[in-house]
């Protein structure tokens, strides 16, 4: 089984690397690109694992390794 975590800056977190992109996509012409937050993304497959329990799992993973909890914000999908 699948599950992926998007990983993204809290929102009171200043994000330089959103700011620069955001900029940049100004200045290509995109004058309507208000603001840019840039994040992670990990896909886990998981061994044989009902969706609870992989949704469990990989929430724990997220906790303990994959999102800084200080300053970023996540969130797991499990694939089915």
């Amino acid at each position: 089984m699948k599950a992926r975590v998007y990983v993204t800056l809290k929102p009171s977190v200043f994000d330089p690397q959103g700011s620069v992109v955001a900029g940049a996509l100004q200045s290509l012409g995109y004058a309507d690109v208000k603001d840019v937050r840039q994040g992670k993304f990990f896909e886990v497959e998981l061994a044989d694992a009902d969706p609870a329990t992989a949704k469990q799992r990989v929430t724990e993973m997220a906790d303990k390794l994959l999102a800084n909890p200080v300053i970023e914000s996540y969130r797991v999908e499990v694939l089915q």
